[in-house]
């Protein structure tokens, strides 16, 4: 029982070492950061792709790390391409397990009754927030599409 305090220390003490670190690097090499920051795209492209497949590589030296993370980087172009925003997918690769967990347990324990959802007020007035957010970004989409059905 005595651990945990000491391994809470030890990570706050890590931590402060660790930014102590980044400080005394950080300063003397700003300017280095800054021309950084002017190196063209099409060269600094390549080199951050090999930084990657080193560290994936060096990781567990499997070439099949190697293969995922550009099967994963193959779909991170095709999204960017079809203009598909990032945030929203990372968040429901998150959260997604963890709302289908809670879903379950609150099944379970209103032995399968959806309507516990609508008894009490704070979930419902969460499920309204969630209908009106969603009423308020599909409207303008359904909006314009009638618009130009109309123009037409």
């Amino acid at each position: 029982m005595t651990e945990q305090p000491v391994l809470f220390w030890g990570v706050i003490v890590s931590m402060w070492i660790g930014n102590l670190f980044l400080l005394v690097l950080n300063l003397p090499l700003i300017g280095i950061w800054v021309r950084l920051c002017t190196v063209p795209y099409h060269l600094l492209y390549p080199a951050i792709l090999i930084f990657c497949a080193i560290g994936v590589y060096s990781l567990s030296n499997s070439e099949f790390d190697l293969f995922l993370m550009a099967l994963f980087g193959l779909c991170g172009y095709l999204f960017a391409r079809l203009e598909c925003e990032p945030a929203p997918m990372l968040l429901s690769l998150v959260l997604g397990p963890m709302m289908e967990e809670y879903l379950r347990r609150a099944m379970l324990l209103s032995r399968g009754d959806p309507t516990i959802f609508l008894r009490r007020p704070i979930s419902l007035g969460i499920l309204l927030f969630a209908i009106l957010a969603f009423v308020a970004a599909v409207v303008p989409a359904i909006r314009t599409t009638l618009e130009e059905a109309f123009q037409e």
